[in-house]
């Protein structure tokens, strides 16, 4: 008889990213885009936000994770890996949410960039003022 391995599938979202997780039982990897987590994501601070959740729930070592993103930049990357990672984890096991949603970690960040207007140079500037 075959053991097959169960997998939990998620999305995140943040600002224009997409992130695609499969989590499995594991040693703790985290692959994003066939890549280890230290050679795509260089910076230390967007290593921790990806790593938040697990150790949130202290499972850092217990989960393969296989991550596909797309989209945005890397920061907005990091936010949609780290949203998707906790919803997966939501997945493996439901006692997970409570800590998870009081870290703020299930929710989507609704922030995105304001589009310009017209007659304008950006999303807020105005012309200068002049009173006379």
């Amino acid at each position: 008889m075959e053991t097959t391995e169960i997998t939990y599938n998620s999305t995140g979202k943040r600002k224009s990213s997409i992130a695609r997780t499969t989590i499995k039982q594991g040693k703790g990897e985290i692959y994003i885009n066939n890549k280890p987590l230290d050679k795509y994501f260089p910076s230390e601070t967007l290593k921790m936000i990806v790593k938040h959740p697990l150790a949130t729930l202290a499972v850092t070592e217990k989960y393969n994770i296989s991550i596909k993103v797309n989209g945005g930049g890397v920061c907005g990357q990091a936010g949609a890996i780290r949203h998707s990672i906790a919803r997966a984890l939501v997945e493996v096991n439901p006692d997970f949410r409570g800590k998870l949603k009081k870290e703020g970690l299930l929710t989507r960040d609704p922030r995105v960039k304001e589009r310009k207007k017209y007659g304008r140079k950006g999303a807020r500037k105005r012309f200068q003022f002049s009173k006379r």
